[in-house]
């Protein structure tokens, strides 16, 4: 339409100019998001992207399930398209452009595509439409009529690519398509068309990013160990450096959904300290898709997959800084015979422990003084009986943390158990609460 013939019936409507670069660029996302389920995909035109599904519709259960899939990938994406499946790219195209909401637009076999093809309008086919006028007036209307004309008599008369079109419709001509290749690093941007205040919008846009993320990582056979995702704010005088958001993993992964909901979970606890005009997302960290599970039953309780998910959301949700994750010391010292460390940090060769003894989970800060009574110790006001011990440690000769102690396992009178120590002296000897069992 017209510009001013726009206006006038939608006054309120915003006008924006075509931007053929943009167009271009979301085209390629799609393309790239759909790497997920064929590496085949070719892109045709200003606004259809073809893929070859024939080697995946068993693996995503059928062409019913696997259409759902990438209407739902392109959904995703913030597209409306219309989709059309069949042996042939030229007939697909034409099924998706057919009119009527239930139309059937899938079709695996050569007859039935036929069949369906010859119903459709003329006016569908590109190619004919430099010779409508003549073909109007013969009364050939439908793909049919097309294909019922003498062919040496419409050789003639038209050009050589409607009837190379028609045949690679109908399959009885080759179609010959060039297959998009990833680029080697994946970094994708989108420009946002005003300014985003809150990370709600950040998140939609991060979602389009996510989807393109998996069709790469799917095509190059790679899985992220770390995602960086840079917010651009205004620039000009009033212009600061991007906003970081690292999302570290603690194991590599490469479906979409599992990113964006680890990205969901790290924006809903971050503030946005400037308007946002763009969004980036970035793969810097990337190594080899681990292989797939060779065994026929899971291991009970959850795998290792299950547990780097956890962490990897305690991550996003905490904070990288508050998750931490044990990590045992060889020493006899109660206190000392663990570290903890950063939960996301690549796993060290663990050093050899300790002859496995009884001790509580618990372990308290500081060991607690004990009063005495009657030369037991007591503590919340009863006298501990002494069940087992003593448990000798003399250790940290070479560091000022000397310890010598006499280790015992007490109970009161309700049968809770505490993990109590006296000190090696002979004159003085004091007691201390150390440990609380479960």
């Amino acid at each position: 339409m017209r510009r001013a013939g726009a206006a006038a019936i939608a006054p309120q409507v915003e006008l924006l100019p075509r931007n053929a670069l943009a167009e271009a660029e979301t085209l390629q996302g799609a393309a790239l998001a759909l790497l997920q389920y064929t590496p085949e995909i070719a892109l045709s035109g200003d606004d259809t992207v073809l893929l070859n599904v024939g080697a995946s519709l068993m693996f995503f259960r059928g062409p019913r399930a696997l259409s759902r899939r990438v209407a739902a990938t392109l959904r995703a994406l913030d597209l409306r398209v219309t989709l059309g499946m069949a042996p042939t790219a030229t007939g697909a195209w034409l099924l998706a452009h057919r009119a009527g909401r239930r139309a059937p637009r899938r079709t695996l076999t050569l007859p039935t595509l036929a069949r369906r093809l010859d119903a459709l309008p003329l006016t569908l086919l590109p190619q004919a439409q430099a010779r409508r006028d003549w073909l109007d007036d013969i009364g050939c209307h439908t793909l049919a009529h097309l294909r019922a004309l003498p062919r040496a008599g419409l050789q003639r008369r038209s050009t050589p690519d409607l009837l190379q079109a028609l045949d690679a419709a109908y399959g009885q001509a080759p179609e010959l398509y060039r297959w998009i290749e990833p680029p080697n690093q994946f970094s994708r941007r989108i420009e946002l068309m005003d300014y985003v205040e809150h990370t709600d919008a950040v998140l939609a846009v991060a979602r389009r990013l996510a989807e393109q993320l998996g069709g790469w990582l799917t095509a190059r056979q790679l899985a992220v160990r770390r995602v960086v995702l840079s917010m651009e704010h205004e620039r000009g005088r009033h212009a600061r450096p991007p906003t970081e958001l690292e999302l570290a993993l603690a194991q590599p992964v490469w479906q979409a959904p599992q990113l964006l909901h680890l990205l969901r979970e790290k924006l809903n606890h971050f503030t946005l300290e400037a308007p946002v005009i763009a969004v980036t997302l970035l793969a810097p960290d990337t190594v080899e898709q681990p292989a797939a599970s060779t065994t026929l039953f899971p291991e009970p309780g959850g795998t290792a997959a299950d547990h780097a998910r956890l962490i990897d959301l305690l991550v996003a949700r905490l904070g990288r800084g508050q998750v931490r994750h044990a990590h045992p010391i060889p020493d006899h010292r109660p206190e000392a015979a663990n570290s903890w460390g950063d939960a996301l940090a690549p796993p060290q060769r663990p050093e050899p422990l300790p002859t496995l003894l009884d001790r509580p989970f618990w372990l308290l800060e500081s060991p607690q003084p004990l009063k005495l009574s009657g030369h037991r110790p007591q503590y919340g006001g009863q006298a501990l009986r002494l069940t087992r011990g003593p448990e000798r440690i003399e250790s940290g000769w070479w560091d000022p943390a000397l310890t010598v102690r006499d280790y015992f396992v007490a109970e009161d009178a309700a049968g809770a158990r505490y993990w109590i120590y006296r000190e090696r002296d002979a004159e003085h000897a004091r007691w201390f609460l150390h440990g609380l069992y479960a």
